[in-house]
Formats: C-alpha cells, structure tokens, sequence
C-alpha cells in the first residue's frame, strides 16, 4: 500500500513521533552526505520513510538516484525549522543535483534567508527555467539591493514563468527595501 500522506503531514508527524531535532539532524546528515545513500537505502531506511514514506519495496535503488535523499531532506525544511540548518542549506546550494539546489532556492524564499542568496546567484543562468525563476524568487524574498542587477538580467529570459518571477521579484525587493531600484 502506497501512503500518499502530502510531504508536510509525513515530516510533521515524524517530529511528533521522534522530534523535531531527531528528525533535523537527520535530514542534515542526509542533505550534507554524512548519510550515504547505501546507508539511507540500506540499514537506515526506516529512519528514510520519516521525509520518504513512499519507498515501496525498493530493494534496489540506482547510486545515480541517491539525490532524492537530498531532496527529501531539503524539502523538510519547508516545513521544521532550527536555525543551524543555514549551515547545511550552504553546503547544499553547491549540490551537482539541481532538484537539491532548487528545494535551498523556495527554503531561501520561503524563510527570507538572505545569508544564502550569493550562494545562489549562479543558479541565475541555470539552463532549466524552474531552477531560475526558483533562484529569482528566492533573491527577491531575501536579496538586497546589489542582488536587483543579477535579477534585472532575467527580463528579456525566454521562459515566461522567468519573466513573470523577474517582475514579482523585483517588486518585492522594492517593497521589502523600501527603495526605488531605477
């Protein structure tokens, strides 16, 4: 049987049933790779089902997918916070799996964590427009003024779903800094 639980309702009663700092110090072992991947799929994939309950009756996983649980754990913060996780986010900014890179960019937006957003300036020229219009976001919801160029840069972008995030952006950061860009 397949639990189908949104990811929100699966972390959030992983920390009702092993805490909040259990379940944060896990998904930074996994995000950061102090978990391997042969150790989150092997002995360890009972601690896995806390952010992953749909595992099925995996018994084999590919090593070239082991970035999920770096996802997996990412994502976990959307949802439980503890402030030392800016340490791992950074660490996980310069993850090679972009799906990784992408979940640090909505954490960034989502929190205003404005210490991470130079680690995700490059993710600006990312050739997948989610990834960019991710990194748009999140430098609006924490950028300061000398991010506003990085994101002007992304007007004329090809994707419109860029475009539009370059407009929200940059009106937010006017907002937010309570100045003009122009």
């Amino acid at each position: 049987m397949s639990d189908r639980r949104h990811p929100r309702e699966v972390i959030l009663a992983a920390c009702a049933e092993h805490g909040d700092n259990d379940v944060i110090d896990w998904c930074i072992a996994l995000m950061t790779g102090q978990v391997s991947g042969d150790e989150a799929y092997g002995p360890e994939v009972d601690r896995l089902r806390w952010i992953a309950p749909d595992l099925g009756g995996w018994t084999y996983v590919d090593p070239v997918n082991f970035y999920w649980i770096r996802v997996w754990a990412a994502r976990a913060f959307l949802y439980v916070w503890r402030d030392d996780v800016v340490a791992a986010l950074l660490v996980a900014a310069e993850d090679p799996a972009w799906r990784v890179r992408e979940h640090v960019a909505r954490i960034t937006a989502q929190r205003e964590l404005g210490q991470l957003v130079d680690a995700l300036l490059p993710m600006l020229d990312h050739e997948l427009p989610r990834v960019r219009a991710a990194a748009v976001r999140a430098v609006g919801a924490a950028g300061e003024f000398e991010h506003v160029e990085a994101v002007e840069e992304l007007r004329d972008d090809p994707d419109h779903t860029v475009r539009a995030a370059v407009e929200r952006a940059l009106d937010r950061l006017e907002r937010r800094l309570d100045r003009e860009l122009h």
